[in-house]
């Protein structure tokens, strides 16, 4: 874990500490030059002594932020721990915990009390992780460092709008090195333009112990980017015998009775019911699960656009509602590409003639086309999944 190295600011003064990083040096005057920034965003001098009296400049959320891994974990590693029974029974005990509340978010928003409680429980495991950063402190760091310099500096405007507008002391304002907050992990944005009072204090406090505004603010998201109630996000299917794999294209759309009457039927062998038109997805290639995906996927992609977070999420919340397990097993040799490794891959896609349209580590339609294509001339099944057995075959 890397030391925490930090500069202190006053409103008097800005003096770098004689043990911060090099780095840090023009820190002092990057927050000065800031302050003009801030007004003309309509930040007040007040709001803004109030919120950099204590900043500091964190070494460790410039580490972080340049040495993030890739993610590669197997999904069915991933699932173990997102998704692990005691990640369960918590959120059962959640939903029955605050069921008054939930039932009046669900009232209001039209999204279920499981779906609300299962992103809580993805992002800060029910509260116990909600970050303990000092939020300005970190986005002005990241800020100031450049690299991603202009997205850093929108979460820092965003989030001294919030500390204006009195919703949170900048004591209380605290969060991940990154920026996200409160049992939901908003980033400041996100907070701005979708958090809700559901309490009617006068506070769209997303940080107290009581999770009540954080729960309504996700419910709020959610119904802003048009939650379907009692649509599922997906459901597990099991594909026929011969199946073609070219129609796990996400253009390919059916009502679940027309999958099947290809034989794309649910794990208990019957028709999924019509809850609208449906993808077909195999996350993990013709071996392992396969899923038929609804509009309400793409819903919770919006908070998180990660394939592994939003399936995490739908699952989480079916587990909660009592459903079961996953039917069909992961591949034992499951594993997502690195980023080299997908650049490698579509190269030699490439060069063995099936073009992928570009060279640049990005799996996307023209990829999946090409890997269908090689696929299919060497006797695989057609399911444009990059895996790392595919790679291997390439080299």
């Amino acid at each position: 874990m890397h030391r925490r190295q930090f500069i202190t600011t006053s409103m008097a003064a800005l003096t770098v500490a004689p043990f911060a990083h090099a780095d840090a040096a023009g820190f002092p005057n990057w927050i000065a030059g800031f302050r003009g920034r801030a007004r003309a965003a309509g930040i007040s001098d007040r709001t803004f002594d109030a919120a950099f009296a204590d900043v500091r400049y964190l070494q460790d959320s410039i580490d972080r932020d340049r040495n993030q891994a890739e993610f590669v974990r197997p999904l069915a590693d991933y699932l173990s721990s997102a998704v692990s029974d005691t990640r369960v029974v918590n959120g059962r005990d959640k939903v029955g915990r605050f069921a008054n509340v939930l039932a009046q978010i669900e009232a209001r928003f039209d999204v279920e009390p499981q779906v609300v409680t299962a992103v809580w429980g993805m992002e800060s495991n029910y509260g116990q992780r909600r970050g303990d950063t000092p939020l300005i402190s970190t986005l002005a760091t990241l800020a100031y460092d450049g690299r991603r310099g202009e997205f850093f500096e929108s979460q820092l405007i965003a989030a001294l709008k919030i500390l204006q507008n009195g919703d949170v002391s900048p004591r209380d304002m605290t969060g991940s090195w990154a920026g996200a907050m409160g049992h939901t992990q908003f980033i400041p944005t996100s907070y701005e333009a979708y958090a809700v009072d559901f309490t009617g204090d006068g506070r769209r406090d997303i940080w107290a112990d009581d999770p009540t505004d954080a729960l309504a603010s996700t419910a709020a998201y959610f119904r802003r980017f048009n939650w379907t109630k009692g649509q599922p996000w997906g459901v597990e299917v099991r594909l026929p015998a011969g199946f073609d794999f070219s129609q796990t294209s996400r253009s390919v759309t059916r009502n679940p009775s027309d999958w099947a009457r290809v034989g794309v039927v649910g794990v208990d062998g019957r028709a999924v019911p019509d809850y609208g038109e449906a993808t077909l997805s195999t996350p993990t290639g013709a071996g392992g699960p396969a899923f038929l995906l609804f509009r309400n996927y793409d819903v919770i992609g919006r908070y998180n656009n990660a394939e592994a977070y939003i399936i995490g999420v739908g699952h989480l919340s079916d587990r909660i509602r009592g459903l079961g397990p996953l039917s069909a097993p992961f591949p034992p040799d499951e594993r997502r590409l690195l980023r080299a490794e997908r650049t490698e891959l579509q190269q030699r896609l490439t060069n063995a003639g099936f073009s992928t349209g570009g060279v640049d580590g990005r799996i996307g339609p023209n990829t999946r086309a090409a890997i269908r294509a090689y696929q299919r001339s060497v006797g695989l099944p057609p399911d444009g999944h990059p895996s790392y057995m595919l790679l291997q075959r390439l080299r």
